[in-house]
């Protein structure tokens, strides 16, 4: 919706990377069917064979990681995937320059988040540099959601008058429908309604 609000032509794409909560890409598919806006998903297959990781392999176990760790490596949770925000970044990239855009928008977010290094603003920056000099193309990419808090999205919803597509939205790494409610994801989200004082719309297990 804030896409809406401020670009003449939305377009949509979701990635199929052989995730186990794969429900996200109906979600996607629904919420651009309320909203009439097209949407494609596109098959990136490299980053379940290239990867060990609990969103793309089902024997790892969901963990939240350590922070303040010794290893840097453990810090990071075991549903990071490395790479994924970078490939998907690319990916859209060479499908907007194909279709004349060069407004490229994502979700990611860096106030209160999963621990991942490619949702801060240093990584996007970087990208935004890498895919203009890689394409010589004026691309600009679009972090709406960067400093906001869970609840502070929430409340943006609220404003922008979406609050009801919340509904079909998905967040659980188990990928499960109603959602586990354990997850660091289904943490963080109940956390964030709660802060909003908003009731959560989706079921929980």
């Amino acid at each position: 919706m804030w896409a809406n609000q401020r670009f003449k032509r939305v377009l949509a794409v979701s990635f199929d990377y052989g995730q186990r909560h794969d429900v996200e890409l109906k979600a996607a598919q629904t919420i651009c069917r309320e909203l009439d806006v097209p949407h494609e998903t596109i098959q990136i297959p490299l980053l379940s064979q290239l990867t060990k990781n609990a969103l793309t392999d089902r024997s790892v176990a969901i963990d939240a990681g350590h922070p303040e760790g010794a290893n840097p490596y453990s810090r990071l949770p075991s549903t990071f995937v490395d790479g994924r925000n970078a490939v998907f970044l690319l990916t859209a990239a060479i499908y907007a320059k194909q279709r004349g855009i060069a407004d490229l928008v994502t979700g990611v977010c860096q106030t209160d988040y999963s621990g991942y290094p490619d949702c801060r603003a240093p990584f996007i920056k970087s990208m935004q540099k890498t895919l203009r000099l890689a394409m010589e193309y004026p691309f600009r990419i679009h972090t709406p959601l960067m400093d906001l808090t869970k609840a502070e999205t929430v409340q943006l919803m609220q404003k922008l008058g979406g609050i009801e597509l919340i509904k079909n939205t998905h967040t659980c790494y188990a990928g499960t429908r109603p959602a586990c409610g354990k997850c660091p994801a289904c943490l963080l989200r109940l956390k964030g309604f709660k802060e909003a004082g908003v009731k959560d719309p989706i079921k929980y297990e």
